[in-house]
């Protein structure tokens, strides 16, 4: 005869995983009462959940950002699910910041989400990513997945993400100055709100200069000016576009009076690269 489950035997598997009372109740008697049989068969009850949802579509998700100052990492994520109330739950906030964390420290690179997810897990060496979200998907009964990751190194870190979650940027700078957090944050709120295509000049696709550039010329000829006059209204047309584009250059969103660049450089620093993602916006 078996031995009975003692409540307090459900409620430290509970407290060990985060799941369901009654799911715990069960993979206690389906492992007579071993509690490591018994987190193994919820992991195995996860597992066979995910796969269960995992042609669901993923429309809702979040940002997730991850920073390590002393080693000099950073990681920004886009994580789906299916639902919004998921995408703002405290599980689910959890799980992007822990595939942020992981994609930052993790020492093997990955070029897609399938790599990504197969890889060790470095807050648990002994399962994957995969198994991680598998957790969460057991707990919520929704597909998750990462649909893109980024990975930064050297120099200094700042990020922002919105209120929401949506939406969040990650920035890189460097210079002999230590940066202040604050203003990093503030330009992190600007890259969302003004979106950049670039961080300097040189960083914009020569076509896409090109572009603009026959663009302006083509406004400043229809004026009717002396051609010496309308090719330095192109250009100043062309200025524009790149304040309105560039990151450095762009007027800088809580002081309209600097630039951002100028605001980088007054505190000795330049940035070197910068990240923006939106939940279900992949160009």
């Amino acid at each position: 005869m078996s031995n009975p489950i003692s409540a307090n035997d459900v409620k430290r598997l509970r407290d060990m995983t985060n799941a369901p009372m009654m799911d715990c109740k069960k993979a206690l008697g389906e492992a007579g009462g071993n509690m490591d049989k018994a987190v193994q068969w919820l992991r195995e009850q996860n597992k066979m959940k995910g796969e269960k949802v995992a042609a669901r579509e993923t429309a809702e998700g979040r940002i997730g950002i991850y920073i390590d100052p002393a080693k000099a990492v950073a990681a920004i994520v886009e994580l789906r699910c299916e639902s919004a109330p998921v995408a703002k739950s405290a599980i689910f906030i959890q799980l992007a910041n822990d595939v942020a964390k992981h994609v930052a420290l993790s020492a093997a690179p990955a070029s897609n989400a399938d790599e990504l997810l197969a890889q060790q897990f470095v807050g648990d060496p002994k399962r994957t990513l995969k198994d991680r979200v598998e957790d969460a998907i057991g707990l919520i009964r929704e597909n998750m997945k990462p649909a893109r990751f980024a990975k930064l190194s050297g120099g200094q870190f700042g990020s922002y993400i919105h209120f929401d979650g949506t939406v969040g940027a990650l920035i890189q700078v460097e210079g002999s100055a230590a940066a202040d957090p604050q203003m990093l944050k503030e330009i992190c709120m600007h890259i969302t709100f003004k979106q950049p295509a670039a961080a300097r000049r040189e960083e914009v696709d020569p076509a896409v200069v090109e572009r603009e550039r026959e663009i302006a010329k083509h406004q400043a000829a229809q004026s009717g000016k002396p051609a010496n006059i309308a090719d330095k209204i192109a250009e100043g047309k062309l200025k524009t576009w790149f304040a309105e584009n560039v990151l450095v250059e762009q007027p800088f969103v809580k002081d309209d009076s600097k630039t951002v660049g100028s605001l980088l450089q007054s505190a000795g620093l330049t940035v070197k690269k910068f990240i923006r993602f939106k939940v279900g916006e992949l160009t």
